[in-house]
């Protein structure tokens, strides 16, 4: 065992890897996220649904697709530390990491493994908030703040936020500071092309959709993304997707297990095109 991780071996490369992180500790408002890996899991798994994404890709048993387990937070180590060091050593065994939170601070640690093995990403960021904050009540790695870390130590080459809709003058300023591209939900337009030159990471917030489809959220944010609207947008990605994070669903509020159930509709989605897409085009990652 490796980082808490189920045992690698016979596992090859270029396979999705899906891994929890149990973290919630930089949580502002409410705690709850770290209790959604198994939970997501167990809806996954749920006998009223099957593991068919919509682009055809069955991944019960399927060879691309494994679930490795949740990182351990056992030692007095700094928990980001042991995040990145977690996605690091997966990415070294040249596995595309589809990482189940969790809040939204996990993506800075994430990101920063990422950094250590591509030579540019770009992040697609779907949220309510830009989570921009310098920092916020005194924390800077608080989940208000990763993508503040992310841009200004330069982890990504671009950042595309879609579905914000809390937007206030610190984080506009900080937006403008990094460059980042925005598509707030004001300029929202179903159908909307987002092209991509660069490999993909996604980093997916539950609650950028409207708290009618995700009521298992810390911040219910009204007049968000449908789940089809998410969904749409994954699909669409024609550049390799080299990971993706789905965070910030708190099982504490869910309403009849509707916001696990979209999770677990998401991890299908976003694995299934990971799966097509890199089979298609992992020859022309220089990383592989």
């Amino acid at each position: 065992m490796a980082y808490g991780f189920k045992s690698l071996e016979g596992l090859q490369p270029g396979m999705v890897a899906l891994v929890g992180i149990p973290f919630d500790k930089n949580s502002s408002f409410l705690k709850g996220t770290a209790l959604a890996p198994p939970i997501i899991r167990d809806t996954l798994n749920a006998g009223s649904t099957n593991l068919c994404t919509e682009n055809g890709i069955d991944l019960t048993n399927h060879t691309h697709f494994h679930d490795i387990g949740d990182i351990q937070f056992l030692s007095r180590e700094n928990e980001r530390d042991i995040i990145e060091q977690s996605i690091e050593y997966l990415l070294k065994h040249k596995f595309h990491v589809l990482s189940l939170g969790g809040d939204h601070a996990i993506t800075y640690p994430i990101v920063r493994a990422y950094n250590k093995n591509f030579d540019n990403i770009a992040i697609l960021h779907l949220d309510a908030h830009p989570d921009f904050y310098d920092e916020f009540d005194g924390n800077r790695y608080s989940h208000a703040c990763p993508f503040a870390r992310i841009m200004e130590e330069r982890l990504a080459s671009r950042l595309v936020q879609v579905g914000i809709r809390t937007m206030n003058h610190h984080q506009q300023e900080q937006a403008e500071r990094f460059g980042a591209e925005v598509v707030d939900m004001r300029e929202w337009q179903r159908g909307i092309n987002l092209t991509f030159d660069e490999p993909v990471y996604i980093s997916l917030d539950m609650d950028v959709l409207d708290p009618a489809f995700a009521p298992g959220v810390s911040h219910h944010e009204p007049g968000g993304l449908s789940t089809r609207d998410v969904l749409t947008l994954i699909q669409d990605i024609d550049v390799p997707i080299i990971g993706a994070d789905i965070v910030e669903f708190n099982p504490k509020r869910d309403l009849f297990d509707m916001t696990a159930m979209v999770a677990a509709k998401f991890v299908k989605e976003i694995a299934g095109k990971m799966i097509e897409n890199n089979t298609r085009d992992t020859q022309e990652l220089t990383h592989w």
